[in-house]
């Protein structure tokens, strides 16, 4: 079998049952993707070489006895850079953490564990998995196998991109405001943002509490569900961990999608955003073939996609400064330009602003129910288009843009990105699929049998192997500052009050997301009644 590297997760668990492959083989194969791509992609920042092929001897040892230990038996996973591994360095991808060492693994590494996984690799991601590709890092940014001078997609971007390339079948990624999906679709990978709470957050760096999530990568939706059942279940070690039982995903793949109610987000690229004209074909051609397979689909509408943004980044760039604040008092110039470009906005925040996206989160949530009661499905974009070049990263687009995955992070249900086609250039297009909180199951489903239609899985990127072409690194744009003299003052005088003396850089960075950030705090000072409460992060809304 001398194509390991192109079976899917779900096949090389076939291949360990019916003894044509070891977990050793497994292991073997996912290091010699590592030693003849990496050095192009950047995938990962620790191989666990000397732990990985520990646990593939005893697996393989279990497999000869015609036994296993789980639903991953034998099988290599990969881990985004912020999950707590016992002894193994996780720094968030961060020079401020670039020493840490926990002395535990998180939960969700010891459920895979438990499954039989092998861990073998921990995974490239942007800073604290927040922001975009950053050049100025102790690791370089992960690479997109499908051209490499493209962006992965963000932040689990080395878990996209080793499952594209064939390194893993099935990585660990976290969703904040589109993390999985992100590098999901511009991967060409799926990639599953579970409800919120189904997979533990315990020994996960937190980006935001309110909106964090834990979840697969894989190379298809049927891996995602596999990935699912091993990881899901209460666990009191993370507060907002839900008493849900397991979905028991993959047994429910195959089911009909006749009568499925689905609702397409025509508004995202008519109203909200703009989507290029390739991905409007690649939604409208997903919906076409889910009618075909026996679907009614309907034109849905939820809240502007400027909504969601606003709740989502007033309050997790809050919670994120919170999370950093001592490190960003005394060392500032540690962090990465990018994180600082988006973290340092929450200064601008007042707690007013906190508590008035709050309440305006439940209102959204509650919004939700009569779309949920008419679908039983929502199509959308996973992008606005095929993964930009890496070179035309500008962070103040964070602040200008709304992002279309961020909604579902609000709304706390799952979403799936897979990928519905691609490009004119061969980049990737992918299409999301949302659902009630807690119907994980049902989206699998709908996104296996949309994959099994659409036939693109057996196209895979063409990696060169070799030494890295010469090539410049990318910077990001200078800082434009166009506030008034006023507001200069003002954002000097807000920054002092929390303790920072801004030199020229930090306030450059700080200044050119002001007039956007004082938007959204607007935007979101609604006449809200007495009993509009603030949403409680660990209540979910069935």
């Amino acid at each position: 079998m001398a194509d390991i590297w192109c079976l899917s997760l779900e096949e090389q668990a076939k291949a360990i049952e019916h003894k044509l492959l070891s977990p050793k083989d497994l292991v073997e194969a996912s290091f010699a993707r590592i030693d003849a791509l990496d050095e192009r992609l950047n995938t990962t920042v620790t191989v666990m070489a000397e732990s990985a092929r520990e646990a593939a001897d005893a697996a393989t040892k279990t497999q000869q006895q015609g036994a296993t230990t789980g639903l991953l038996h034998g099988l290599p996973i990969g881990l985004k850079d912020i999950f707590d591994t016992a002894d193994v360095l996780t720094a968030g991808g961060s020079k401020t953490q670039d020493s840490r060492v926990p002395n535990r693994d998180a939960t969700s590494v010891t459920k895979l564990k438990e499954a039989g996984a092998v861990i073998a690799a921990k995974l490239t991601t942007h800073e604290f998995a927040h922001g975009g590709p950053s050049f100025d890092l102790p690791w370089p940014p992960a690479r997109n196998p499908w051209n490499r001078d493209h962006f992965t997609g963000g932040s689990s971007s080395g878990s996209g991109a080793a499952v594209a390339a064939g390194i893993f079948a099935g990585a660990m990624g976290s969703d904040t405001g589109g993390s999985i999906r992100g590098p999901a679709t511009y991967c060409g990978v799926a990639g599953l943002k579970p409800t919120y709470g189904l997979v533990s957050r315990a020994g996960v760096i937190p980006n935001s509490f309110t909106f964090d999530h834990c979840g697969p990568l894989a190379w298809t939706a049927r891996d995602c569900a596999l990935m699912l059942d091993a990881l899901a279940g209460p666990d009191q070690a993370d507060p907002a961990s839900a008493n849900a039982p397991p979905p028991n995903a993959f047994a429910q793949l195959g089911t009909s999608l006749q009568g499925l109610k689905v609702g397409v987000l025509r508004h995202f690229w008519e109203e909200d955003v703009t989507v290029s004209p390739e991905m409007i074909a690649v939604v409208e051609n997903a919906a076409a073939v889910l009618a075909d397979l026996g679907a009614d689909v309907a034109e849905a509408r939820i809240a502007p996609v400027q909504d969601y943004y606003d709740v989502k980044i007033v309050i997790a760039e809050s919670e994120l400064f919170n999370v950093h604040r001592q490190d960003l008092l005394s060392k500032p110039h540690d962090f990465g330009t990018d994180f600082l470009a988006r973290s340092l906005g929450a200064l601008l925040f007042t707690g007013q602003d906190y508590v008035a996206a709050q309440r305006r989160r439940r209102q959204l949530i509650h919004d939700m129910q009569p779309v949920y009661e008419q679908f039983d499905v929502l199509l959308a974009p996973a992008a606005t288009g095929p993964a930009p070049r890496l070179d035309a990263h500008n962070t103040a687009n964070f602040w200008r843009y709304p992002n279309v995955l961020t909604p579902f992070n609000v709304t706390s249900g799952p979403a799936l990105s897979v990928n519905g086609g691609f490009s004119g250039t061969g980049l990737p297009l992918g299409v999301q699929l949302v659902g009630r909180p807690f119907d994980d199951a049902r989206i699998l489903n709908i996104g296996a049998a949309l994959e099994a239609s659409l036939g693109l899985k057996s196209m895979r990127p063409d990696v060169q192997s070799g030494p890295v072409p010469t090539e410049a690194i990318p910077t990001l744009p200078a800082p434009v500052v166009e506030i008034s003299a006023e507001d200069g003052a003002r954002i000097v005088a807000i920054a002092a009050a929390a303790g920072f003396k801004l030199d020229e850089r930090l306030f450059a960075l700080l200044g050119e997301g002001a007039p956007y950030a004082w938007a959204m705090g607007e935007r979101l000072q609604k006449n809200f009644g007495y009993g509009d409460e603030p949403m409680n992060i660990y209540q979910h809304v069935r």
